[in-house]
C-alpha cells in the first residue's frame, strides 16, 4: 500500500468561477466599450497630427477670436436695433388703434343719423296715413302697425334649452340641412307667430319689434332676425288681443301643440300667461309700396 502513488494534488487546474454576467456578454461588450473605436481611432489620429482641440497657433487664435468678436457685434446690433424699432412699432399701434376707435365713432354717428332718419320717415308715413285714411284712418294705422298700441293680450317668453342640447333628430325639428338643437329657429318662431295671429291676436311684437304684414323672420347662423334686426334670447312675444281668447286658443292649436313638443324633446322653456295690459311699440319703419297722389279740392284752389 505504501508503495502505491498518490495523485499530484494540484489546484491550478480547477475551472475559474463562471461570472455573474457572462450570459450577458452583448451588455457586457457595450459597457466597457462605450465608445465605437471607429471614434476612437480618429481622435487619435487628430491628436497625433495635432488638429484636435483649441488652435495651438497665433493665426489660428486671431481667427477664432475674430469670429466671436463678429459674433457678438452682430447680437449687439440686432439688440440695439429691437430697442430703437420697439418705440415705432408702439407709436404705429397706438396710431392704429386710434384710427380705429375714429372709424368705430364714425359708424356710430352714422347708425345714430340713420335711426333718426328712418324716425323721422316713419313718422312722417304714420301722419300721412291719418291725414289720408278718411274714416279708416285709425284702422288703417292700427293694421299697417303705425301706431303703438295697448290693450290686454298675452305675454309668451320663449327661451333656448339650457346648454342648448342635441336634440333626436326623429321630432317635428327634423332637417337633412343641419343638426337639430336645443335652440329655437327662425322656422319654430314663425310657427309660433301665425299661431298667435290664428288664434286672433290684433297685434304682436318680437323683443320690441313690432310685426306688420310685410315683416319677414329669418335666420342669419344661429341668429333669428325680424326685418334684418338680430333678436338675443329670451325671446318676449306679446299680442293684442281677448286674453282668454288668445291663452285659449294658441294653446289648443296646431302650432301651440307644436311648441309644447319643442319643450318635451329639445327642453326649449316657455311660459305663457294673460295680461291686462301689453303695450306694443309702432312698427320702426313702413314701407309705401303703393302711393297715389290725391286730386286738390276745386273749392280749396278758388278760396
Amino acid at each position: 500500500m505504501c508503495g502505491m502513488s498518490q495523485p499530484p494534488n494540484n489546484r491550478s487546474s480547477a475551472k475559474p468561477p463562471v461570472r455573474p454576467d457572462a450570459s450577458m456578454s452583448l451588455l457586457t461588450h457595450v459597457m466597457d466599450h462605450s465608445l465605437d473605436e471607429g471614434y476612437a481611432e480618429a481622435a487619435a489620429r487628430r491628436e497625433a497630427e495635432g488638429t484636435s482641440g483649441l488652435p495651438r497657433n497665433l493665426k489660428a487664435k486671431l481667427a477664432l477670436a475674430a469670429g466671436l468678436v463678429l459674433a457678438a457685434m452682430v447680437v449687439t446690433l440686432g439688440a440695439a436695433q429691437a430697442r430703437i424699432a420697439a418705440p415705432v412699432l408702439a407709436k404705429e399701434r397706438e396710431e392704429l388703434i386710434s384710427r380705429v376707435e375714429r372709424a368705430d365713432d364714425h359708424a356710430d354717428g352714422l347708425e345714430k343719423d340713420i335711426e333718426r332718419l328712418r324716425d323721422d320717415v316713419a313718422g312722417r308715413q304714420r301722419a300721412a296715413l291719418k291725414q289720408h285714411g278718411g274714416d279708416q284712418g285709425e284702422l288703417l294705422a292700427l293694421l299697417s302697425g303705425a301706431t303703438e298700441v295697448r290693450g290686454p293680450g298675452i305675454k309668451l317668453t320663449v327661451d333656448d334649452a339650457k346648454g342648448a342640447s342635441t336634440g333626436n333628430g326623429n321630432g317635428p325639428r327634423e332637417s337633412a340641412g343641419f343638426s337639430d338643437t336645443g335652440r329655437l329657429r327662425d322656422r319654430d318662431m314663425q310657427r309660433i307667430v301665425n299661431g298667435l295671429w290664428q288664434a286672433g291676436a290684433e297685434a304682436v311684437a318680437i323683443n320690441g319689434q313690432r310685426l306688420t304684414a310685410l315683416s319677414a323672420i329669418r335666420a342669419a347662423g344661429d341668429a333669428i332676425l325680424v326685418d334684418n334686426k338680430p333678436l338675443v334670447p329670451p325671446y318676449e312675444i306679446l299680442a293684442v288681443g281677448d286674453k282668454k281668447r288668445l291663452n285659449t286658443e294658441f294653446q289648443d292649436s296646431v302650432d301651440g301643440q307644436y311648441l309644447h313638443v319643442l319643450q318635451e324633446s329639445y327642453g326649449i322653456r316657455y311660459t305663457l300667461s294673460a295680461e291686462n295690459e301689453v303695450r306694443l311699440p309702432a312698427a320702426s319703419s313702413l314701407t309705401v309700396r303703393t302711393a297715389t297722389a290725391t286730386a286738390e279740392d276745386p273749392k280749396k284752389g278758388a278760396s
